[in-house]
C-alpha cells in the first residue's frame, strides 16, 4: 500500500464575489479531485485547536501529520531552525526574521506594512542583506541566519528570558504597526534591532536596485514565531511506515526532519505559484521507487496566493496542484499496481478577503484505490460539501491514524 498526503497550504476559504460567490475549490478546474470524490470519504478537521494562537502552518501542519500540538508544539522558527541546519542548545531561542517592505515615514512606529514579503524577495538578494545584518547586529548572543526568499531565523543564544511577544507580519498587511510592535522586556529590545536593521538596509546596493526594477525593496527585518529546540517522536516508529515530507518551505521541511523522515531537496521550489510542481510530483515518485510507502507532499502557493489576496492566482495554484502533482501521481500509482490512498486537504483556511490563516475546521478528502465500486454522483470536494457530510474530526492530529488504518 502507498499512502499519499497533497496538503494544499491555506486552500479553504469563503465564497469570493468575484468568482461567482464560489470559494477557490469550487472555480477551480480539478479533474482528479473531482473524479477522486465520488468515491471518496468527505468531511471537516479542526487542525489548529481555538487555544492556539495564531491558527499558523506550524500547528496545522503539525497536527495533519499527527502530532499533538499541546504535547509537541515549542513554536514556529524552531522548526524553521532544523531544516537550515542551525544546531540549538537547550536555552536558545530561535525567532522567525522576515524582511519585509514598510512604508517611508521618518518615525518607525508610523509606518506601515506593505509587503511582508518584500516582493517575494529572491534568495540570492536576501542572504546577501542577511549576511550584512549578521555582520553590523551580531552579538555574542544574537546570530542572524539565512533561509528562503524573505523567511529568515535570528537566534538569542542562552536566553533564559522569554518576555516577548510579536505578532506575524502577514496579519497586518496594509495596517500601520504601531499597535503591532513587539512587547515584553526582550521584545523591546529586538524592537530596537528592528529599527537599526531600517537605518541599515536603507541604502543597501540591492535594495536600490529593486527600487529602479519596480520592486519592493526590504526595508526592514520582523521578527515573530520565537520557540526553543523541538522534540519529535519517529514517524517510522509511531506508524511503522517509511514516510519523506516533500515541501519547498523550511517550516515543513523542519517538521519532516524532527519526525526523522527523508526530506529531498526540490530544485526550482520555491513556496509560491512559481513553484517547480512537476519536481515536486517526480521527488515523490522517485521515493515511491526506492520502497517509500508514505509521502507529505506540501505545496505553498495556495496560501502566498491568499495573504497577498490574488485571487485568481490562488484558484490557478489549486489547478496547477491537480495537473501537475496529483495526476502524475495518479498515473505512477496506477501503473505500478499497487494499492494506494490519497488524503487531499489544506492545513488552515486563509480567506482572500482578510488575507490571513483562521482556526476554522477544513475540507479532507480520502482516496482508497480499493474502494471503487460505490459511487456518489453529488459528492465534490469543497467546503460546501465537506460540511454536508456530518463527517467531523475535532482533533486534527487524529486524522492520520484514520487514513493509515
Amino acid at each position: 500500500m502507498k499512502y499519499l498526503v497533497m496538503l494544499g497550504d491555506g486552500m479553504a476559504d469563503y465564497p469570493v464575489d468575484e468568482l461567482g460567490n464560489l470559494t477557490p475549490l469550487q472555480k477551480a478546474n480539478k479533474p482528479n479531485m473531482d473524479r477522486m470524490a465520488k468515491y471518496s470519504e468527505i468531511g471537516l478537521v479542526k487542525t489548529v485547536p481555538d487555544h492556539l494562537n495564531p491558527p499558523g502552518s506550524d500547528i496545522a501542519n503539525m497536527s495533519v501529520l499527527g502530532y499533538n500540538p499541546d504535547v509537541y508544539y515549542t513554536g514556529r522558527s524552531p522548526l524553521e531552525a532544523v531544516s537550515m541546519g542551525i544546531n540549538l542548545a537547550e536555552d536558545d531561542i530561535a525567532i522567525r526574521c522576515n524582511l519585509v517592505t514598510l512604508s517611508d515615514e521618518d518615525n518607525y512606529e508610523d509606518t506601515t506594512m506593505v509587503d511582508y514579503s518584500s516582493d517575494e524577495i529572491t534568495t540570492a538578494e536576501s542572504r546577501e542583506l542577511i549576511k550584512f545584518l549578521d555582520e553590523k547586529l551580531s552579538t555574542n548572543t544574537i546570530r542572524f541566519y539565512p533561509g528562503i526568499s524573505y523567511r529568515h531565523c535570528v537566534v538569542l543564544k542562552h536566553q533564559k528570558n522569554e518576555d516577548m511577544k510579536f505578532t506575524p507580519p502577514h496579519d497586518i498587511s496594509g495596517r500601520k504597526i504601531s499597535e503591532y510592535t513587539p512587547k515584553g522586556e526582550v521584545g523591546l529590545c529586538l524592537f530596537e534591532l528592528m529599527k537599526k536593521s531600517r537605518e541599515l538596509l536603507k541604502d543597501h546596493p540591492i535594495n536600490l536596485k529593486r527600487i529602479e526594477k519596480g520592486l519592493h525593496p526590504a526595508t526592514s527585518i520582523w521578527l515573530w514565531g520565537q520557540g526553543r529546540k523541538p522534540a519529535f517522536d519517529s514517524f517510522e516508529k509511531m506508524h511503522n511506515i517509511k514516510g519523506a515530507v516533500i515541501s519547498a518551505v523550511d517550516l515543513v521541511k523542519g517538521l519532516g526532519l524532527c519526525a526523522k523522515m527523508c526530506v529531498p531537496d526540490v530544485e526550482g521550489a520555491t513556496g509560491n505559484i512559481h513553484t517547480n510542481f512537476e519536481g515536486k510530483a517526480n521527488a515523490a515518485i522517485d521515493f515511491y521507487k526506492k520502497g517509500g510507502e508514505f509521502v507529505y507532499l506540501h505545496v505553498e502557493a495556495p496560501d502566498e496566493c491568499g495573504h497577498r489576496k490574488e485571487i485568481f492566482n490562488k484558484v490557478k495554484s489549486i489547478e496547477y496542484l491537480d495537473l501537475k502533482i496529483l495526476a502524475p501521481i495518479i498515473e505512477y500509482f496506477d501503473k505500478s499496481g499497487d494499492d494506494y490512498k490519497i488524503l487531499v486537504m489544506p492545513d488552515h483556511p486563509t480567506p482572500l478577503s482578510i488575507m490571513t490563516h483562521t482556526h476554522e475546521p477544513v475540507p479532507f478528502m480520502i482516496f482508497d484505490s480499493r474502494n471503487v465500486n460505490e459511487k456518489s454522483e453529488e459528492a465534490s470536494y469543497d467546503e460546501k460539501y465537506a460540511s454536508s457530510t456530518n463527517i467531523f474530526f475535532d482533533k486534527g492530529y487524529q486524522l492520520i491514524d484514520h487514513f493509515l488504518s
